[in-house]
């Protein structure tokens, strides 16, 4: 139940985060880099500018999928909403990325697993493979797009020549660079003493959730099974009657042994 909890609660944080902008129309035409190569770009990178965010220390950490053209990116943050509590954590989302021409490598398709409408275009317009990148993301909708513009450096810190260059490209496409905001790279949490938050494809998976519920199950059915061995020996208490043995003395110790967490476990019961 709690997990289920922590799940809702994420859903409704990056909800809140924003992370792009809403549009009337088609997606707007950002060309993907000629030549690109998605082997020099795979690595970690960090988020100087991105559209309409308040989170801070974003990081994209590309890696390769289990199957050939298939690839993993994961961002990580500081999620603001949780930063609003002395909470240290790393917020960690995960989602999967195609190439579906792979005469395009830099035009690919993501999906996260909280975007409810779905996969959304993820073009690479720009990058030298070892200072800078350009990504622009869209997604359609009905009668409508939301986008989001992000740019990248392998560094903590972006000469200012680069993000002056990727933001007229932006310009250029059509997408507004004044919709972007800085990222602190600063004071970001790090290390044993933050609370990892994680959210990937198999987040909502069947499996995961069966295990929940079946977890939850097993705590229910040991209360049920606590009320049910306290109330025998309150009722032979009551009577005078004493309730008989039966057991084998490793199982009487091992009883013993487990009282304490049986008792605990009074804590699940509705």
């Amino acid at each position: 139940m709690k997990t289920l909890s922590l799940l809702t609660f994420l859903l409704g944080c990056f909800v809140l985060a924003g992370a792009h902008t809403y549009h009337m129309g088609a997606c707007p035409i950002v060309e993907p880099m000629s030549g690109f190569q998605m082997n020099k770009f795979l690595g970690v990178w960090y988020v100087i500018q991105k559209t309409s965010t308040a989170s801070k220390c974003i990081t994209y950490n590309y890696t390769r999928g289990e199957e050939p053209g298939e690839y993993v990116i994961t961002q990580d943050s500081d999620h603001p909403v949780l930063g609003l509590t002395p909470l240290k954590h790393e917020y960690h989302y995960t989602g999967e990325l195609t190439v579906p021409e792979p005469s395009t490598p830099a035009r690919m398709q993501v999906r996260f697993p909280l975007s409810i409408a779905g996969s959304a275009s993820h073009v690479v317009f720009a990058t030298d493979y070892v200072n800078y990148a350009g990504i622009f993301t869209c997604q359609k909708l009905t009668f409508a797009h939301r986008q989001s513009a992000t740019i990248l450096s392998r560094q903590r810190e972006l000469d200012k020549q680069y993000v002056d260059n990727l933001r007229q490209m932006l310009t250029y496409y059509g997408v507004d660079p004044f919709d972007l905001s800085i990222i602190s790279q600063s004071g970001c949490p790090h290390g044993n003493n933050t609370l990892d938050i994680n959210v990937d494809p198999n987040t909502f998976s069947a499996e995961n959730l069966g295990n929940v519920v079946r977890k939850a199950g097993e705590k229910l059915g040991d209360g049920v099974q606590w009320v049910a061995n306290t109330g025998s020996k309150v009722y032979h208490k009551l009577t005078g009657s004493e309730e008989k043995s039966t057991s084998k003395p490793e199982e009487n110790t091992r009883a013993a042994i487990t009282k304490n967490y049986e008792t605990n476990e009074v804590e699940w019961i509705p």
